[in-house]
């Protein structure tokens, strides 16, 4: 049983990798689409979403199959509860991308985003990659570290909001564009709580602690 069920999790890990690496890139390519106003590297994330929704349910029915199976108990069990929440997560910023995507899309070419959208993308980036990395390596202290970034995002969001509200109320002409900018705002801050959430269950994986309300 137990040779059984450590090859089953070694699968399941090899297929959550291979959805980590598939939304990271879909957030970068999306990024990538806002900075470059690439409309075509934008519809080609739709295309990854399709298979990110896909790996998603695969990597659920792999995690029920094993638990129907197995039994699996301790930290097993752990890893297989923080992977079925992960998973859901991470269908959500493949959705957020696209989202992103979409609204690069919209944007007019020459138009200059009224936020510093290279501080924030920077750090919702970051934030991802050190959030899955900690997840594959299992390490808390590498999860801890997207709190503090979360904040910095939260306040570049709170200042963006502030200022296309003002520049709303001065030029009301250019709304199509400063609506889309807050909107990939607003995708780039859920990102960003969505990658705090895998970062607390790393240290719920690993400590058995839960922290989602300790550091609010």
């Amino acid at each position: 049983m137990a040779l059984h069920i450590r090859k089953a999790m070694n699968e399941l890990q090899k297929s959550f990798a291979k959805l980590c690496v598939l939304v990271e890139s879909s957030v970068n390519d999306a990024i990538k689409a806002v900075e470059t106003r690439d409309d075509e590297l934008a519809r080609k994330i739709e295309t990854q979403d399709v298979n990110i929704d896909r790996m998603e349910v695969e990597i659920e029915e792999e995690c029920l199959k094993i638990i129907a199976l197995y039994q699996p108990v301790a930290v097993d069990l752990r890893v297989l509860t923080a992977v079925l929440k992960i998973n859901n997560d991470l269908e959500r910023i493949g959705d957020l991308a696209q989202n992103i995507a979409m609204a690069a899309i919209r944007l007019d070419n020459t138009f200059v985003l009224p936020f510093d959208f290279s501080l924030m993308s920077k750090r919702v980036s970051h934030m991802l990659k050190t959030a899955l990395d900690s997840f594959m390596e299992l390490n808390p202290e590498k999860a801890l570290e997207t709190f503090p970034l979360d904040d910095d995002v939260d306040s570049i969001k709170s200042e963006t909001f502030t200022r296309i509200i003002e520049l709303l109320e001065k030029c009301g002409t250019d709304a199509n564009n400063l609506l889309q900018s807050l909107s990939i705002a607003n995708h780039l801050e859920r990102i960003a709580d969505l990658a705090t959430n895998i970062g607390e269950d790393v240290i719920y994986i690993v400590d058995g602690r839960i922290v989602r309300h300790m550091q609010k």
